[in-house]
C-alpha cells in the first residue's frame, strides 16, 4: 500500500479548543506536498469558527512532525515548489486569529519545527528533538522563515541551527527559548488540556490585539482602541471580578 495514503491532516473541536493532528505514521509524521496544500484552507475555516478560540498542532503518536517528505516532492516547481508550499502553510499558521500552541513529542525536525515556530507558544515531552536541516540538502531557508526563527530564539542560536542542521535536545530546546514549558514523560497532554482551557476562557478581543503587537503589527494602536470601545469584554471583566465569578466575554476576531 502507498504509505501516502495513510498521510493526512486531522481535526476535532471541543471545549473551545481546535486540534490538529499531523499523521503520516509510515514517516514520523513528515509534510507531503498534499499536506502542506490541505492545511491553509483547514486553517481559514477553523479560524471561521465562533466555537474554536484556541488551536492545538501536534502529531500522531510518538513524533511531532520529522520534517517534509522528501519524495513527494522531487521534481516540484512553481506552485508546488516545497519550499513554496511550506511558506504559505507556516505563513496561514502564524497568521491564524486565535492562539495557537505546538505540542511536541519526538522529532520536531525541518520542516516540523518551521510549523512549530510558527505557533504561538510551543510546550514538549522530555525526550523530544529539534532541528533545522536544510543545510543537509543544499536548501536555502526562506527568509520568512529565518527571521521566525531568529525572534524566537535570537540570532546566534538561529545561526547555530542552521549552519550545523544538528539536533538539540529538549532541554536545549527550553534553554534557547524555542519552548515556553518541558513537561515530564505522561504529562503534555495534561498540561496542554489546563492551558489552553484557560487560554479559552480569556478575552478574544486582549489577545488578538497582543498577537499583532508582539508580533510586530505596532502601527495598529488605533485599530484596537476602535474594537475595545465596541466591545463589552472590559465591562464585562470587571463586573465578573467584582461579583467574584467567571467572566463571560463575547468579543470574536
Amino acid at each position: 500500500m502507498d504509505a501516502d495514503l495513510d498521510a493526512t491532516l486531522l481535526h476535532t473541536v471541543a471545549d473551545g479548543v481546535a486540534t490538529v493532528v499531523i499523521s503520516h505514521p509510515a514517516k514520523r509524521n513528515a509534510m507531503t506536498a498534499a499536506m502542506w496544500r490541505a492545511l491553509p484552507e483547514l486553517l481559514t475555516g477553523l479560524a471561521g469558527d465562533p466555537a474554536v478560540r484556541a488551536l492545538v498542532l501536534t502529531g500522531a503518536g510518538p513524533t511531532f512532525c520529522a520534517g517534509a517528505d522528501i519524495s513527494s516532492l522531487t521534481g516540484a516547481a512553481g506552485d508546488d515548489d516545497p519550499r513554496a508550499l511550506a511558506v504559505t502553510a507556516e505563513e496561514a499558521l502564524a497568521a491564524f486569529p486565535k492562539p495557537t500552541l505546538a505540542a511536541i513529542r519526538g522529532f520536531c525536525v525541518g520542516g516540523g519545527s518551521q510549523l512549530a515556530a510558527a505557533c504561538d507558544l510551543r510546550f514538549a515531552e522530555e525526550g523530544a528533538s529539534f532541528g533545522v536541516t536544510p543545510a543537509k540538502l543544499g536548501i536555502v531557508y526562506p527568509a520568512s522563515s529565518t527571521r521566525r526563527l531568529a525572534s524566537l530564539v535570537g540570532p546566534a542560536w538561529a545561526k547555530y541551527l542552521l549552519f550545523s542542521a544538528e539536533l538539540i535536545g529538549a532541554d536545549q530546546a527550553l534553554r534557547a527559548g524555542f519552548l515556553n514549558e518541558l513537561l515530564p514523560a505522561g504529562q503534555l497532554d495534561k498540561r496542554v488540556t489546563e492551558f489552553t482551557r484557560i487560554l479559552a476562557s480569556r478575552s478574544q478581543l486582549t489577545q488578538a490585539a497582543a498577537k499583532e503587537f508582539a508580533d510586530g503589527r505596532t502601527d495598529r494602536d488605533g485599530h484596537w482602541d476602535a474594537r475595545a470601545a465596541e466591545s463589552d469584554d472590559a465591562a464585562e471583566g470587571v463586573a465578573a471580578f467584582l461579583e467574584r465569578r467567571a467572566p463571560r466575554f463575547t468579543w470574536t476576531p
